[in-house]
Parts: C-alpha cells; sequence; structure tokens
C-alpha cells in the first residue's frame, strides 16, 4: 500500500474546512494545511493544529495558490509515495483516494483524479463525461482532488508562482504529460466541486449562466491561458485549441454581459498581451498579495 499525504490550500475558510482534513485523514499519513489568508488572525485553520497528522502553515501573506501548493509540498517533503491535493471545499468520499491510488500500480500513471461534479446540477462539468470511458487519459485535471506521485513532483517541478492562481494546475498537468507521463481521470470518483456564484443572463433567444470572477482575475485568466498556449500549441495542440477558444468565450461573456464592461474588457485585452510577450502586470494583484 502507498504513502499518501496531502496538502489542503485554504483562504478565509470556513467550517468546511475542517470537514476536508478529517475526510483526508482517514486515508493520508499528513495533512498539511496552508492557509494563504492575510493578517495576524486568528483563523479557522489555527483550531485545526490539535489534530494529530496536522501541520498548518500560515504566515499571514497571500501568496497565491501555486505559493500554497510549493509550501504544502515542501512541508511535506520525500517520504510519501503519493501527493493529495485539495481545495478547502472538497470533502472527499471515504473510498475515493485509494480508488485513485489503485491506478499508480501503472508505473507510467502520474497523476490520477476524480471527475469534478456539479451536485446542485446532478451532472458532471467536463463536457463528454457522462457518455465516456470510466477511466480517461486527459491533457489536464483540476488541482483538487488530484493524486500526485512523489517522484514526478520532483522530476517536473514546482508549481507556477509568476501564474498566481489561474490556470496553476494546467500549467502542471501540461509539464507532467511533456515529461512523458500519464494523466488519469476516473468518473467512478466524483469530486462534488464548486465554480464560485453563477449568474444568469437573457439575451435574445438565450439565456446564458456564467461565474462572477472579479475583475483582476480576468486578467490572469487570459494572460497564463495566452502564455499556456503560446508553450504547448505543439506537444498538446488539442488542448491548445480548446483553450484558444475558451477565452474568447469567456471574453465574449465577461465583456458583453457583465458590468463593469469596459474595466473588465481591459483586464483581458491586457492579460493576452501581456500572455504573448511573457510579461505579467502586478497591477492585477488583489490587496495584500504578492508573488
Amino acid at each position: 500500500m502507498p504513502t499518501i499525504a496531502a496538502v489542503a490550500t485554504a483562504f478565509h475558510p470556513d467550517e468546511r474546512l475542517t470537514a476536508v482534513v478529517r475526510a483526508a485523514l482517514k486515508s493520508c499519513s499528513r495533512v498539511v494545511v496552508v492557509d494563504n489568508t492575510p493578517g495576524t488572525g486568528p483563523f479557522l485553520s489555527d483550531t485545526l493544529r490539535d489534530l494529530p497528522g496536522v501541520a498548518v502553515l500560515r504566515d499571514g501573506r497571500n501568496r497565491g495558490l501555486a505559493g500554497a501548493l510549493n509550501a504544502g509540498v515542501a512541508e511535506i517533503g520525500t517520504e510519501p509515495d503519493l501527493v493529495l491535493f485539495l481545495d478547502q471545499d472538497s470533502v472527499l468520499a471515504e473510498d475515493l483516494v485509494l480508488g485513485l491510488a489503485a491506478h499508480f500500480a501503472d508505473p507510467r500513471v502520474g497523476i490520477a483524479a476524480p471527475a469534478p461534479w456539479d451536485a446542485d446540477q446532478g451532472r458532471f462539468y467536463e463536457p463528454g463525461a457522462e457518455e465516456g470511458p470510466d477511466v480517461a487519459d486527459r491533457d489536464t485535471v483540476i488541482t483538487s482532488g488530484m493524486l500526485v506521485r512523489r517522484a514526478v513532483l520532483a522530476e517536473v517541478g514546482a508549481f507556477r508562482t509568476e501564474f498566481f492562481v489561474d490556470h496553476v494546475d494546467n500549467d502542471f498537468c501540461l509539464r507532467v504529460r511533456s515529461a512523458g507521463h500519464r494523466i488519469l481521470r476516473d468518473k467512478r470518483h466524483k469530486l462534488a466541486h464548486s465554480l464560485g456564484q453563477r449568474n444568469r443572463h437573457k439575451l435574445p433567444g438565450v439565456s446564458v449562466s456564467s461565474s462572477r470572477h472579479p475583475t483582476w482575475r480576468l486578467y490572469w485568466i487570459a494572460r497564463n491561458g495566452t502564455v499556456l498556449i503560446r508553450e504547448h500549441r505543439k506537444d498538446a495542440p488539442v488542448w491548445s485549441r480548446n483553450t484558444g477558444a475558451y477565452l474568447v468565450r469567456w471574453f465574449l461573456l465577461r465583456t458583453l454581459i457583465e458590468p463593469p464592461r469596459g474595466p473588465r474588457a481591459l483586464a483581458m485585452l491586457r492579460g493576452f498581451r501581456d500572455g504573448f510577450r511573457g510579461r505579467t502586470d502586478h497591477r492585477y494583484l488583489p490587496p495584500d498579495a504578492e508573488i
């Protein structure tokens, strides 16, 4: 049986974080909680320090998702065979981790992940997942619920801190694939996952649903997605084409139907520009954040 440790990232967490950690402890020998909440506290994550097998890292700074993931991996060290990554609201089913771990009997597998599930709508988030095979190779999977071979983490390197939050998972997965490892998505294991606040917009003849991201996020979505398309258009052409289409759709939705339209359009246009040029505009970091 492989040894498994978990890294759970948090930002202004609520009581669900405790449930996430307790669920992970059923299959993981250690859980490292990295709390990115800025300030001096006290914070909810502090209440987890007394749980056996739990370590809490919090220095009062928001270093972004990538920075938090890297801190957690460093704290875990090289001992576990597999590392599980979790968001603060990802409460796992009891058999999920061990079910994913079984895939690592194949030495070609670098990552195994569950299928994100919209519990409110009763459907998979990924288009076509319902009709597809139970276990499928993927170019990328989301961070939460992702189980990674520890040796692969050492091989491909750290999570990309310049990305801050958006596309951190895609960048990591694309590097894993480029290194020759398989990424499996097992839809027999569902992960209830939230995409955040969603709004309905009435357009002529159609109703459109969209996620209400803050304007600063739109910059990073556009910039980081453009960087990855530029870097992986040859080794991941299908992913690159799909992501390009996704970014165009996002630009239209976020700038045509979500106010304030001007600042949101400007944020994405600057993101596209900086992605092509390899630049970063730190004005689009949220307050109290650093990379």
